[in-house]
């Protein structure tokens, strides 16, 4: 495996981690809302963007144009503000274990997607990996009939609509992202992360107007004083740090290294690591099926590693 192909896999692996933290985002806001975390959460990305683009760009001849900014901004609208309020919403309406296994659909959905625009595998080749995808998802699904069989069937919905459209979401920004920084092979990873917030940023602020009008906020009600303004504030900044501008970077470097379908298929990491952090907040152990569906992902992440690995080095030869 060459360093780069190696450096590609872990840095998936470190975006998948970083964005699961979007999955326990609902237990974590206390007397404020979900709306008031999103818009903290991104003004801080979009700071925290604007200083990486200066610290960068000051030592660099070569300068984004309009179109580079247009892009990014655009990207920051889907990949990052639109999933992110979606996912809220599933969990907020189906609960911890649900959305991480819809957003298992991603890595087949990409997958399937990489590998008709690219051609670079058979069928065939793929089948394996899809599959175990598939049934790990039915299994770590099972626990949404649940719900729907107790009278909370109008929720369990709900929430499902929400991660249907966190999946679509994803998958529309992982082949735009990639697509967009195959046509800028000479970009920093950095300067387009920063870009990707700083465009993410003002559209969340454009977001705030509705939102008062709405009621969605409880910041200009409860103010953020105390210990529990001071935890929200730190809460906001760790998802701005880890979930926006450490997750960018590491999933940029990723889509510059790795195939759309590899890139995608790691990303059933993130269905891991969420389930791990819902199951935590909700105080329970994982039940037979969910830990099955759960292993399942882990191993069509593992043989799709294998498969893309072996393609590269049939190339190489």
């Amino acid at each position: 495996m060459n360093t780069q192909f190696g450096v590609g896999i872990a840095a998936a692996i470190f975006a998948a981690f970083a964005w699961s933290l979007n999955f326990i985002a609902p237990y974590a806001v206390g007397p404020y809302s979900t709306y008031d975390l999103a818009v903290c959460r991104f003004l801080m990305s979009g700071l925290l963007g604007l200083l990486v683009f200066w610290q960068v760009e000051r030592r660099s001849a070569a300068r984004p144009g309009l179109r580079d900014w247009a892009m990014a901004a655009w990207l920051g609208l889907i990949g990052y503000v639109g999933y992110f309020l979606t996912i809220m919403g599933a969990v907020l309406y189906a609960g911890p274990v649900i959305p991480p296994a819809f957003v298992a659909l991603v890595p087949v959905v990409l997958a399937i997607v990489g590998n008709r625009g690219q051609g670079q595998l058979p069928w065939r080749a793929l089948a394996l990996p899809l599959g175990l995808a598939l049934v790990g998802l039915l299994l770590v699904n099972v626990h949404s009939l649940d719900g729907l069989a107790h009278g909370s069937a109008g929720n369990t919905l709900v929430g499902i609509v929400f991660s249907i459209a966190a999946v679509a979401l994803w998958t529309l920004f992982g082949v735009t992202n990639q697509a967009a920084l195959r046509q800028r092979p000479q970009m920093d990873a950095r300067t387009w992360t920063a870009l990707m917030m700083v465009g993410g940023a003002l559209e969340i602020a454009l977001f705030i107007p509705v939102g008062l009008a709405l009621g969605l906020f409880r910041v200009p009600q409860l103010g953020l004083g105390g210990s529990a303004g001071s935890t929200f504030l730190l809460f906001a900044l760790a998802l701005a740090l880890l979930g926006s501008i450490a997750g960018s970077w590491a999933w940029t470097i990723a889509s510059q290294r790795l195939p759309i379908g590899l890139a995608g298929q790691l990303i059933a990491t993130e269905t891991i690591f969420a389930t791990t952090f819902g199951l935590l907040a909700s105080q329970r152990w994982p039940a037979w099926y969910e830990a099955a569906g759960v292993a399942l992902l882990l191993l069509g992440v593992v043989v799709a590693i294998g498969v893309f690995h072996r393609q590269q080095s049939n190339a190489m030869h």
